[in-house]
């Protein structure tokens, strides 16, 4: 698992990645009550803002970690936005998305670093 600087975790599955956002981010947002994701087939570029988060506290964007396409969305978030406070590293991923360049998740904290980041 990889981890970005604005709280997101990236997972590999395959030639997909696997993105949703950290502990730390969904116990910073509070208790989330709105999700709305990406439309898949979306074309992205690092830094699009691609999902909004609403909690009870405040309204988040979550950004593009990478180029790439949108492939698959968690449906379950729009039914159950909870699951981002209740699995944010499990059942609460965000979407899937194929990436432009395999080679670029290189540039991403590893656990440990991303400890350090939030220490």
């Amino acid at each position: 698992m990889k981890f970005t600087e604005d709280h997101e975790w990236l997972k590999t599955e395959g030639d997909l990645v696997i993105v949703g956002i950290t502990e730390h981010a969904s116990e910073q947002l509070g208790d989330v009550v709105f999700v709305e994701l990406p439309e898949t087939g979306t074309e992205v570029s690092k830094g699009d803002e691609i999902c909004v988060i609403e909690s009870v506290k405040a309204a988040s964007d979550i950004l593009a970690p990478l180029d790439g396409e949108i492939v698959e969305i968690n449906e379950e978030l729009a039914d159950n936005p909870g699951l981002v406070n209740e699995d944010p590293l499990g059942k609460a991923w965000f979407f899937k998305m194929k990436l432009a360049d395999a080679s670029a998740l290189e540039g991403f904290m590893d656990e440990a670093a991303y400890k350090d980041f939030i220490g």
